[in-house]
């Protein structure tokens, strides 16, 4: 099966995986009304969803995570000039 959430919430800070029956319904649905779930997964359950979603929602909260514990230091470091011009470029291209 191919999923991505991508397409069903792009919030830059992230949201919380729902809690309830209901909430789970409601995103299920919204999933349900993009062309990946009408064209390539329309047989795929409830439970299956939340697996992948939860996959999903790990992997992009890792990532998040792996930002932030590079770019806060990386901004600290920057704004006080304790990186050399070379590191700090090589650095910024890491975040890009």
């Amino acid at each position: 099966f191919f999923f991505s959430r991508r397409q069903t919430d792009w919030r830059p800070l992230g949201t919380r995986p729902p809690g309830s029956a209901e909430e789970w319904e409601a995103e299920f649905a919204r999933y349900k009304s993009f062309p990946e779930y009408q064209k390539v997964n329309s047989d795929i359950s409830l439970e299956h969803f939340k697996k992948i979603f939860y996959i999903e929602w790990s992997h992009r909260m890792l990532g998040r995570a792996t930002g932030l514990v590079f770019g806060l230091p990386f901004a600290y470091f920057t704004l006080r000039g304790r990186l050399p011009s070379a590191v700090r470029a090589r650095a910024a291209a890491l975040l890009l």
